[in-house]
């Protein structure tokens, strides 16, 4: 990877981090109904924008049936997902769990586009369940917000999300392949917003936000979902997906940092050690880390 790749990795993995502070800090506010849907709205606005100067909108509309669909399992439920699950966990350990869709994913590669397994990649299956397991059980007894879901019920979303973001880059390989990214991008935010509408005005605050939370928003839609899934697909061009993938390692790192500096949140010594795990199995899982093959004897 040259140093631009390097910085737009870094960049991304800053920018993905910073959407779990940015969904802590308006979810209370907004709610978490309103706040997915602004997410996805604003980015739809940024990225529809940019396909359309690069006339990309035909790509868009020639691909609708599949896109709608990501739109609902790459962003609209995911989305909708964290942004609960924001109420009641830290946004450090929601890092944490979203970095286990590259494991969700080549499970279901493997189940459903018949991926080949080898030991690494079960192992880390293996690995990376036991990391979830224990970083339940030392969240079992964390304060949650009163409005907010237990804690159980938000790691279990926070999961979900995960294992659907999993089954979207599956999807996607399988039916969007040859389909122009930035059309891909753009056209899944619309039908994300399309699909929230409705939910979020009915859901919306009675009292009105802050500025503060506004501003949480924006950045939420426009840097970490708009500006990030610009710099994803540039890294997937050119580095391809394998590499631009290593971005969910960095992710919990950010998640972690920018939850200490801005919320103070408490990272524990726990929470590192099985943030450990868990990155270890995904990357065993993905093929991304291999267990070292036995040394051929010779004679």
């Amino acid at each position: 990877m040259r140093p631009r790749d390097i910085v737009d990795l870094v960049l991304l993995a800053a920018l993905w981090g910073g959407s779990f502070l940015f969904m802590r800090v308006a979810v209370p506010q907004f709610g978490a109904l309103p706040l997915a849907a602004l997410r996805v709205a604003g980015a739809a606005l940024l990225l529809l924008t940019l396909l359309a100067a690069r006339s990309g909108l035909g790509s868009m509309i020639r691909h609708w049936r599949p896109i709608a669909l990501i739109g609902i399992s790459n962003s609209a439920l995911p989305f909708l997902g964290f942004s609960m699950a924001a109420m009641s966990i830290p946004a450090g350990l929601s890092s944490i769990l979203n970095a286990t869709s590259p494991m969700f994913g080549a499970l279901i590669a493997m189940a459903w586009l018949r991926e080949p397994s080898n030991v690494s990649r079960v192992a880390g299956l293996g690995i990376g369940f036991v990391g979830v397991v224990l970083l339940a059980l030392d969240s079992t007894g964390m304060a949650v917000a009163p409005d907010g879901p237990g804690t159980g019920l938000a790691i279990g979303l926070c999961l979900v999300a995960s294992l659907l973001y999993g089954f979207s880059a599956c999807f996607a390989r399988r039916y969007l392949a040859g389909v122009p990214p930035l059309a891909v991008a753009a056209g899944s935010q619309v039908s994300a917003t399309l699909a929230l509408a409705l939910p979020a005005a009915w859901a919306w605050p009675t009292t009105a936000p802050s500025g503060g939370s506004w501003l949480a928003v924006l950045a939420l839609a426009l840097l970490c979902t708009g500006i990030a899934y610009v710099l994803y697909f540039r890294l997937i061009a050119r580095v391809g997906p394998a590499r631009a993938i290593a971005v969910t390692f960095l992710v919990p790192a950010f998640g972690m940092l920018w939850a200490g500096i801005f919320l103070g949140e408490a990272v524990t010594p726990t929470m590192l050690a099985v943030g450990a795990v868990i990155l270890l199995g995904t990357g065993l899982a993905t093929g991304m880390l291999q267990f070292p093959k036995p040394a051929r004897r010779i004679g």
